[in-house]
């Protein structure tokens, strides 16, 4: 297994200057809180779609028929 290290890249906009450069601990960990908390997002808005439907369902329409009735 490589180890391998996370790694930032810094452009200056104004040059146009690009270094890339190990993270430091602070990125890593935020990187880290960053990508679970994506997932958590993403979790949820997978259950309430699942709720939606299952309510769609429930009471015999479609989405788009909702949105026809809404519209």
């Amino acid at each position: 297994m490589t180890n391998t290290k996370l790694q930032v890249k810094e452009v200056n906009c104004t040059t146009g200057e690009e270094t890339v450069r190990d993270a430091t601990a602070e990125e890593i960990a935020q990187i880290k809180l960053d990508a679970a908390n994506s997932k958590a997002e993403q979790a949820e808005a997978q259950a309430k779609a699942t709720a939606k439907a299952a309510i769609l369902n429930r009471i015999g329409l479609t989405a788009d028929e909702l949105k026809t009735i809404l519209g």
